[in-house]
């Protein structure tokens, strides 16, 4: 009399702990920027910012734009601008890996459609691809921002680095979280595409450039702006915002562009200039327009990573 044994059916491999393995890799080097940064920006914080505020001091009494930068000045600037970037340039970083060796080139090779047969499913499979790196990417810009703001904080010689510019804007919000993750989803997106890897590498890293470059221009009008007018004797242009629109104005109140008169009486009657305004961000508008660029942003990546599963649902169903 013989007896059966009910076997277990294989258990699918653990698809989160299969994507670090595979990316140890970019795993790696995503460790070591962000291990740099991090010690840099804590420098900064520390010693550094000490020693290049003695010689802000020192070098700058006036503490205007005519001071000379002596060598710990610029040193100190310069390391923190480097470690600024990494936040900055992460995004394009994420799309090229993501577009060719996280999805397209295990498209192109068969790596995915061999773990599809080991009883991993295609959605499962794309959900630990998408999932492990978001967890990573979110950890570690949250890390750099959160410290790039004590950084920006703490400084004491604010020339040259606005809280409105490109990179300080990015560097120290929410942005510079969300925009990691929108990059993920389009090189994902593009992986599934075009299902190669130097093709979906060159897609991904031109749109998330060219959303990079034309988010930056449209935030300043994702928020009404406030604007500061007045005559020709008392205008002045505010200061620590960030500008939209400037230009004349006409004694119907008319905006003009700017006739560039100076103090030629003949030029500004001519012009009928009865004074000047701008259109401005203070900077207290400043969590506003993260808050607004952080949902579209989120909102954009939610539908590529849709996009995304429709397409491999879609691809995945039409073979079987």
């Amino acid at each position: 009399m013989t007896a059966t044994v009910a076997m277990a059916p294989p258990r699918p491999p653990a698809t989160g702990r299969a994507v670090l393995r595979l990316h140890r890799t970019a795993l790696i080097i995503w460790g070591v920027l962000v291990v740099a940064a991090a010690l840099t920006f804590l420098w900064a914080y520390g010693p550094g910012t000490d020693a290049a505020a003695a010689a802000w001091r020192a070098s700058c009494p006036a503490q205007d734009a005519t001071c000379h930068w002596d060598t710990t000045l610029n040193g100190y600037y310069r390391a923190v601008k480097l470690a600024e970037w990494t936040i900055y340039w992460t995004p394009c970083l994420v799309a090229a890996w993501a577009g060719a060796a996280l999805i397209g080139r295990e498209l192109e090779n068969g790596t995915a459609q061999l773990a599809w047969t080991q009883g991993v499913t295609p959605t499962r499979w794309l959900a630990a691809k998408l999932a492990v790196p978001t967890a990573l990417l979110t950890a570690g810009t949250t890390v750099l921002v959160l410290l790039h703001r004590m950084v920006f904080a703490a400084n004491e010689f604010p020339l040259s680095w606005g809280w409105y510019e490109d990179g300080p804007f990015t560097a120290n919000g929410t942005v510079g979280i969300a925009r990691p993750l929108l990059a993920l989803a389009v090189g994902a997106l593009a992986g599934l595409l075009l299902r190669r890897a130097l093709p979906a590498l060159a897609a991904a890293l031109a749109v998330t450039g060219l959303t990079q470059f034309a988010t930056d221009k449209l935030t300043p009008r994702l928020w009404p702006y406030e604007t500061a007018s007045g005559p020709l004797d008392e205008y002045t242009t505010p200061d620590n915002a960030l500008w939209g629109d400037q230009g004349a104005l006409t004694s119907t109140g008319e905006r003009i562009p700017d006739p560039l008169c100076g103090d030629s009486a003949k030029c500004l009657t001519d012009h009928d200039v009865t004074g000047y305004f701008t259109d401005y961000h203070p900077a207290s508008h400043f969590w506003p327009l993260q808050i607004v660029e952080t949902g579209l942003t989120l909102a954009v990546a939610a539908a590529a990573v849709g996009t995304a599963f429709w397409l491999l649902h879609r691809g995945t169903r039409a073979a079987a």
